[in-house]
């Protein structure tokens, strides 16, 4: 029996009307077309598809989280793969495999050679460089940076020094409730011209995706405690 296909399926940003705006249609035709789903966090994952679907038999589906994609939990996927059924992907929010433990399952299907179609949806990475002006055509996604302060502000300098090098846009996130934190560290320790972009509730209606200088950052006052966000530098 030939292998399933993984459909890779984009989640929402938000729990919002206008973050449901950024799911293609085609998504739901795909959610349809599977059995069985791997999910980052399944109440979160049902919750979606109820939105997309109203009538979605849910009990019907197999449902498993991937939590940190142990070996074993790629063994059940591999097992279902192989017995021709298709299977979904599901991020807690953006794309499957960006910056998400699915990147494993991905891996897993690539070597046994499966069909993998992953579905338009939003990312916040490449919305908020898209709206930033910075380079498009050389950037880095760095996750998140260390959480002692010493070290956080060494990884500052070693961006900013990269970008300056390379023309490179740096681009690195923060748990919401240490934003405030991150923000600080970034004003102290990068030069006055470097530029940095802040991205907040991307997709909802209160999306706010603003790009200054260091010294103009310093002037202002912004409220990001709790708000997903997300930081691009650019020093080139």
């Amino acid at each position: 029996m030939p292998a399933g296909k993984v459909y890779l399926i984009p989640n929402v940003l938000y729990d919002s009307e206008e973050a449901y705006e950024a799911i293609p249609a085609y998504t739901l035709q795909a959610i349809k077309d599977c059995r069985v789903f791997f999910t980052e966090n399944e109440k979160i994952a049902r919750r979606y598809f109820k939105k997309l679907w109203k009538e979605m038999p849910i009990d019907e589906y197999k449902w498993y989280a991937i939590h940190k994609a142990e070996d074993s939990l790629t063994e059940k996927f591999l097992k279902e793969l192989s017995t021709g059924v298709n299977i979904g992907i599901v991020s807690d929010a953006g794309c499957p495999g960006i910056a998400d433990p699915g990147q494993i399952l991905i891996e897993a299907a690539q070597k046994a050679g499966a069909t993998i179609q992953p579905l338009v949806g939003p990312s916040s990475i490449l919305l908020a460089l898209m709206a930033s002006g910075m380079n498009g055509q050389h950037f880095r996604f760095n996750g998140y940076l260390p959480i002692d302060n010493h070290e956080r502000k060494n990884a500052i300098r070693q961006l900013e020094e990269e970008s300056y090098k390379k023309k490179c846009t740096e681009i690195f996130i923060e748990t919401p409730y240490r934003n405030h934190a991150l923000l600080n560290d970034i004003l102290s320790v990068c030069k006055s011209l470097t530029k940095i972009c802040i991205a907040v509730d991307i997709t909802t209606a209160h999306e706010s995706i603003i790009t200054k200088s260091v010294q103009d950052w310093k002037k202002e006052e912004i409220n990001l405690h709790k708000r997903p966000a997300i930081f691009l530098l650019y020093a080139g």
